[in-house]
């Protein structure tokens, strides 16, 4: 009793594992679709791309600003109570 319900078993993970694959392959989109999604990207412009690098730099700067001093610059900022 005990074989024929671990062979039951693995037969009801790998039917659950198959059902799985499926629908990911049905959801998942197709070769096309998928290229044209990467051209609308907003990395795709070369200006947008130069913000958000500029943006990163200056968000990279102030985190080392912050590190390398001992105030509690989170207090600096904002009413005070």
């Amino acid at each position: 009793m005990s074989g024929l319900r671990t062979i039951l078993t693995s037969s009801a993970m790998v039917a659950v594992l198959g059902v799985g694959y499926g629908m990911w392959s049905v959801i998942s989109p197709g070769e096309e679709r998928r290229k044209e999604m990467l051209k609308n990207f907003p990395e795709s412009n070369p200006l947008r791309m130069e913000e958000t690098r500029q943006r990163n730099a200056m968000l990279l700067q102030v985190l080392k600003d912050a590190a390398e001093t001992k105030d509690n610059i989170a207090r600096g900022y904002g009413p005070s109570k």
